[in-house]
Formats: C-alpha cells, sequence, structure tokens
C-alpha cells in the first residue's frame, strides 16, 4: 500500500536511507554516516514521496518530482528485508503508470554497480550517461514494463 509522506516520516526515511545504501556506498568509497542521512533530509519532499507501507509498517519509499524534462525518479528504498520478493517491481509498475498516462519520460541516477539498475532495466530504463559514482538513466513514456 502506498500512501502520501508526512513531514515526520523524514526520520524514519533517512535511516532506511543509510541502511540501504550503505553496502553500495562503502563499495565506493563514499560512505560517511552524517552525509548518508543529511542528503535525504536536505531534498525529502513529503508533496511528492509516497511511503510503502505493509500491515501499518513503513518499508520504503520513493519521490517522483517534476523535471525539465518529464518526471524525476528519486529516494526508491525498500527495507533489506523486503527485497526481492517483487515488491520493488510492483511499487515501480505503478509509479510508470502515472507517469506513462501523462506521456512523460522518467529519469533517475542509480549508482554503480548496484543491483537495482538491473530492476530499472527491466522495466524499461536504459543508461543515458555515467561517471565514477551514478549512472544517469531515462526511460521514454510506454517503453517496456517488466511484468
Amino acid at each position: 500500500m502506498l500512501r502520501s509522506a508526512t513531514a515526520t516520516d523524514i526520520e524514519v526515511i533517512a535511516e532506511l536511507r543509510a541502511t540501504v545504501m550503505r553496502a553500495d556506498l562503502e563499495r565506493l568509497g563514499r560512505y560517511d554516516e552524517h552525509r548518508v542521512r543529511q542528503r535525504l533530509r536536505d531534498s525529502f519532499s513529503s508533496q511528492h514521496t509516497s511511503i510503502i507501507m505493509i500491515d501499518r509498517e513503513l518499508v520504503g519509499c520513493v519521490t517522483v518530482r517534476p523535471s525539465e524534462s518529464g518526471q524525476w525518479l528519486e529516494h526508491f528504498y525498500l527495507a533489506p528485508h523486503c527485497q526481492g520478493r517483487g515488491l520493488g517491481s510492483a511499487v515501480l509498475r505503478t509509479v510508470l503508470e502515472r507517469t506513462d498516462a501523462q506521456g512523460l519520460p522518467m529519469s533517475l541516477n542509480v549508482l554503480q554497480g548496484s543491483a537495482a539498475r538491473r530492476l530499472y532495466e527491466r522495466h524499461g530504463f536504459v543508461a543515458e550517461a555515467q561517471d565514477p559514482i551514478d549512472v544517469f538513466m531515462v526511460r521514454p513514456p510506454g517503453a517496456g514494463t517488466a511484468a
């Protein structure tokens, strides 16, 4: 179930981000205990964020913001115990259906070497650019969506 985020969700989401991103950031030599949480706090928008709930437990979040070229997907995190069970695909399909209905492309960035890249590729995202830390991906409206 998705619900709208509120300002009171920020610290729970900041902790979730730190947990979910730690291994990839450490692998890239970029993990900083304070910065990983502060980057979320600095860019959090309850207006554009949905909270992923299972049995009244906050297990994730996803943010979709308007951008100059369409929509920007960010802060898509799932608690480790919920990963690999199809929940990420289900949430992503819901988000993409909304964006497709508006005829807008969706963009995102994912850390180099992150397993999340495979999820995005299965849903029609393609790499557009990259640097040593991030891969920038885009998905045109109506691109293939995995089951």
